[in-house]
């Protein structure tokens, strides 16, 4: 657990493709469209700014996955945050 509060919890990615994988999730289900099209991304956003910033000094990427052919995995809405090495054009 990285961060908790009442609507949003930011978690270590499971997953190890680059050496910080987090997941800003909100605390409320919701799929990844009702995610960006609710009130509820400003506050994820910011926290995915955050953390990124805390975690990844040298930079860091946001990414969030539609559907199943953009390897979406997981039916409740999040955003990755990855960095902590050079990605390149594309991880």
């Amino acid at each position: 657990m990285v961060y908790q509060d009442d609507d949003v919890i930011v978690i270590h990615n499971r997953l190890q493709w680059v050496p910080v994988m987090l997941l800003v999730i909100p605390k409320k289900h919701m799929s990844q469209e009702e995610m960006w099209q609710s009130p509820i991304i400003v506050r994820l956003a910011e926290m995915a700014v955050q953390v990124g910033r805390e975690h990844c000094p040298g930079g860091f990427r946001l990414l969030s996955n539609f559907g199943h052919q953009a390897m979406q995995s997981q039916p409740h809405g999040h955003i990755h945050v990855l960095g902590g090495t050079q990605m390149g054009r594309y991880v």
